[in-house]
């Protein structure tokens, strides 16, 4: 079957503050600030483009399953064991709510984070084949 969506170009995140909240997404996460105002920041971030919406008090990204677990709407990869070890104790060292590393029975490793407004997000030690294979020719050229 001929994929009709090709990625995800933007994610929305529900935030108090976005001002606020795009300075910790930068000094902690690393990501490009592109636009702020006050109802919302634009910025790049694991090559993607993400939305930190002002929103009502309490909104988060985060659902429930049907155990009734909070759970988180994204995965962010990065690439090897080393780097998800790392990257988790860099995480801890900022102060950032950081949850423990765990085996999920399939490839790789995770940790789950939070920002300051209690939106969770996955980390995962593998990245995906296409884009592993996206990286590699971006190298080859270069």
């Amino acid at each position: 079957m001929k994929e009709k969506l090709i990625r995800v170009g933007t994610a929305y995140v529900p935030v108090r503050d976005p001002n606020l909240s795009a300075k910790w997404y930068a000094e902690n996460l690393g990501a490009e600030i592109n636009y702020q105002d006050e109802d919302k920041a634009i910025m790049n971030l694991a090559n993607q483009s993400f939305f930190l919406v002002k929103a009502e008090q309490n909104e988060s990204a985060n659902f429930t399953d049907y155990k009734g677990n909070e759970r988180f709407s994204l995965t962010f990869e990065v690439d090897g064991i080393d780097t998800l070890y790392n990257l988790h104790e860099e995480f801890k060292s900022l102060g950032i709510q950081t949850g423990e590393i765990e085996d999920r029975g399939h490839a790789g490793e995770n940790f789950v984070f939070c920002d300051p407004d209690g939106n969770k997000f996955d980390v995962w030690s593998e990245l995906s084949p296409s884009f592993k294979k996206m990286r590699a020719s971006y190298y080859e050229e270069v």
